[in-house]
């Protein structure tokens, strides 16, 4: 099964990192693609992007400033799926990327991504730590398999990464 592309480039406000592409969004091509994923009109509704875009476009969020990629490339049901070495894998890849692009703000798309990424517990929101010189923010998952936060709870976490974006640089 093919894998999603990086949509990335130098000078990026903004890096999305997923955990890895599902099975739908990887067969169809496109970025959180799921029926039941609010992750696009979340992105829209809190302000992080200007417009409305579904996911057959996702490839336009770059005119927004903003990239994706996911920590382990290989599209799985479920990222229970996913093996400890992939992750190992996904962790030197991703890192070289970020090093490359040297984004404003790099924003983990669930807990679970930053924690495997960085190796040490977090929490929702602005971290305190930077990695290669950009803010830290953790999303809540938006896929249907996390029933951890209702709704209202992700679009708080959406609108706080939109305040953050929208504030001089530091």
């Amino acid at each position: 099964m093919r894998t999603l592309p990086d949509y990335l480039r130098k000078g990026m406000k903004l890096v999305l990192i997923g955990a890895n592409p599902g099975e739908r969004s990887a067969r169809v091509g496109h970025y959180y693609a799921g029926s039941n994923n609010p992750f696009w009109t979340l992105l829209y509704e809190s302000g992080v992007i200007p417009e409305p875009i579904r996911y057959e476009d996702d490839r336009r969020i770059i005119e927004f400033g903003i990239g994706m990629t996911d920590l382990v490339k290989r599209p799985t049901r479920g990222v229970e799926e996913i093996e400890r070495r992939e992750f190992a894998e996904g962790r030197v890849l991703l890192a070289q990327k970020l090093e490359d692009i040297r984004p404003r703000i790099i924003a983990f798309h669930g807990k679970m991504v930053c924690e495997r990424f960085t190796g040490r517990p977090c929490k929702l929101g602005l971290q305190k730590e930077r990695l290669y010189g950009a803010l830290v923010f953790v999303l809540p998952s938006t896929s249907g398999q996390n029933t951890g936060a209702s709704l209202g709870v992700k679009k708080r976490y959406f609108k706080k990464l939109a305040a953050l974006l929208k504030s001089p640089k530091d």
